[in-house]
């Protein structure tokens, strides 16, 4: 067909011309900039409903409140969580309240090549390398008046950490190729599953970009520590499946016991592949535990007395190890766990110097979930 023949029946679409012999260079900016139009349109394409948080828990609650207070401001947000949690729901609603009419421009870090991610951040100039034979805005660019989501920020090269810093310093940028600083007016929001504060410590990270981005934190907590997300999860999954015509899935509370005691190493997107799964696998819709893979099926709750290991940990004890009796006259055990939680809090956070996203690792929850148990362990000690 010719080209002639292609814009007719294609209006939209963009032609190449590569001159011949076709180089290595050439191939590789076409091919990048087929990839970002491809991007960007996947992207602008999703439903609105993506960028709705699901869940009932005292962690999604919070989440939701840090969001309604940082949206509207221009604050960096650095969002942080396990991969899969969706940290990138989250970047989408901080864009649909920010009230900013450009565009959510999202690129994940991790996914493009260190020789390509300078371009596809920054744009090029026309003859900035063989094969650029016009210029070409990046996604700085593309973002400016709208939300400019950088995913998996901890695995950005540290040549790239620099001009970043840069960006967010002054607020322009400068095409691949050109001298000419060119202002941009985004609102960022970052990702990570990444440990920032080791990979400062190990020189993989610039701590000075560190708290430029971390101006405002997020931290997502895993799905393991959420369990009572767990079911307005399903539901909601469910829900879309039913609607787009998918099938209509229905649990028993056998199977919903082991999904809510599932560790969940994958978290929400590994709950969204097995919806999706079982929807094929059980056409009658129906879901008992029998139905569920043997990891997840044998995530039963436990009967005995094993949780009870957490009480006294402070002191290098488990249950099992001392005899455990109870008063004559019975106990607060609501009381009494809440006082070994407030101890083992205190003494990670004397350990971690304060630190709070110290003390949460050595605690084994989110920065943002133990920031939340500090609060009302405050408001409680003031009403008494």
């Amino acid at each position: 067909m010719s080209v002639s023949g292609l814009r007719d029946r294609f209006p939209w679409a963009r032609v190449h011309r590569l001159a011949s012999p076709v180089s290595f260079d050439m191939l590789s900016a076409v091919l990048e900039e087929i990839a970002a139009a491809r991007t960007t349109t996947r992207r602008d394409s999703r439903l609105t409903e993506s960028s709705r948080l699901i869940g009932a828990s005292a962690d999604i609650r919070l989440i939701c409140g840090l969001i309604d207070k940082v949206a509207p401001s221009p604050a960096t947000v650095l969002v942080t969580g396990e991969s899969g949690t969706g940290k990138e729901v989250i970047a989408r609603r901080i864009h649909e309240l920010s009230g900013r009419k450009g565009p959510f421009v999202a690129v994940n870090c991790g996914a493009i090549p260190d020789n390509l991610l300078e371009s596809e951040l920054f744009g090029h100039e026309k003859g900035a390398f063989t094969g650029a034979d016009k210029a070409r805005p990046g996604r700085f660019e593309q973002a400016s008046g709208g939300t400019f989501f950088l995913d998996e920020i901890g695995d950005m090269p540290s040549v790239m950490q620099v001009k970043l810093l840069r960006v967010l310093e002054e607020r322009v940028v400068e095409r691949v190729g050109g001298n000419r600083s060119i202002p941009v007016d985004i609102r960022l929001v970052a990702a990570t599953h990444r440990d920032l504060p080791a990979r400062i410590e190990s020189g993989e990270f610039r701590e000075d970009l560190y708290y430029r981005l971390s101006v405002f934190p997020i931290d997502v907590p895993p799905l393991r520590e959420r369990p009572d997300d767990v079911l307005p999860l399903i539901n909601e999954f469910s829900r879309r499946l039913r609607e787009a015509g998918l099938g209509s899935l229905h649990f028993t509370a056998q199977a919903i016991e082991s999904l809510e005691n599932y560790s969940w190493p994958g978290n929400v997107r590994e709950l969204v592949n097995l919806i999706e799964r079982l929807a094929v696998t059980n056409p009658n819709g129906v879901v008992d535990r029998s139905d569920l893979p043997g990891s997840i099926a044998e995530a039963v709750g436990a009967d005995d007395d094993s949780s009870v290991q957490v009480v006294d940990a402070a002191l290098g004890m488990r249950a099992g190890d001392m005899a455990v009796n109870l008063p004559a006259d019975g106990i607060d055990l609501k009381g009494y766990l809440a006082n070994i939680e407030k101890r083992l809090i205190d003494k990670a956070l004397r350990e971690s110097d304060g630190v709070v996203q110290h003390a949460a690792k050595k605690l084994g929850m989110g920065r943002t979930t133990l920031v939340e148990k500090i609060r009302r362990m405050q408001e409680a000690s003031e009403t008494h």
